[in-house]
Order: C-alpha cells, then structure tokens, then sequence
C-alpha cells in the first residue's frame, strides 16, 4: 500500500495550481493524483468508484461553479478521506460556512501555507499508522 496521501487539487489558477503542487509534493508525503479547474469535474472526479483519494484540496472560486458545490459532493466521502479549502476568502463567515459541509480544515492562501504543509505531514502520518 502507498503511504503517500493521495491528494486531489481543485484550483482554476495555473500559476497558484503548479507551485501548490510543487510545494506539498517537495515537503510533505503526498502525491497528487489529479486536479479540476471546474466544479463539474471535481465533483465527477472525486465522486467516481475507480479513484481512490485521501485529500482533497478545494479552492472556493473556480472557472464554473463553486468549491462550495465540491464541498457539498464530498460530504458523503469515507471517514478517512479529508477536504481542507485553500481560499483567499477564508473569512470568519467563509469559515463557518465550510464548517458546515464537514469540511476538515480552512486555510488562507496569504498566510497559511504553512499550517496547510503541516497538515498535510500530519494526515500522512495518520495514514502510515493506520492498519
């Protein structure tokens, strides 16, 4: 079994995409495994039978649709599959809001890198510990 977590990106910006990918995959244990630029395939993505993830990374703001809809399509996934927002909106309303789509965490792009890498090491590490 991989130990590396699966991670998904919902992220419609290119630049912001390719070094968020750079970045978890440098200093941290992850690999990703896919990404959308819509909430059309995202939700088609990561609500398919054959793709196995256990990160999501969503973005609120997207090239059609919403991450708010990402959000309410994975409310259904397994208890071990984690959804954390990456956003340059996360207010404190923004916060509550995913809150109550179960969303796992809610991290800004300006300042909570960061605590979205440490994240990331602690998930991977959940996962190495698991049986």
């Amino acid at each position: 079994m991989d130990s590396r977590l699966q991670t998904y990106v919902v992220e419609d910006n290119l630049t912001i995409r390719e070094n968020l990918i750079g970045t978890l995959e440098e200093l941290t244990c992850t690999t990703v495994v896919g990404f959308a630029e819509t909430e059309d395939h995202a939700r088609a993505w990561l609500l398919g039978t054959d793709n196995e993830w256990d990160l999501a990374i969503v973005d609120l703001f997207l090239k059609q649709g919403s991450g708010l809809g990402v959000l309410q399509a994975c409310q259904s996934r397994k208890p071990t599959q984690k959804v954390v927002v990456l956003s340059n909106y996360a207010t404190p309303d923004i916060r509550r809001r995913c809150a109550e789509f179960g969303v796992d965490a809610v991290f800004d792009k300006s300042n909570e890198i960061d605590a979205l890498v440490d994240f990331c090491i602690g998930q991977a590490k959940a996962l190495r510990a698991s049986p």
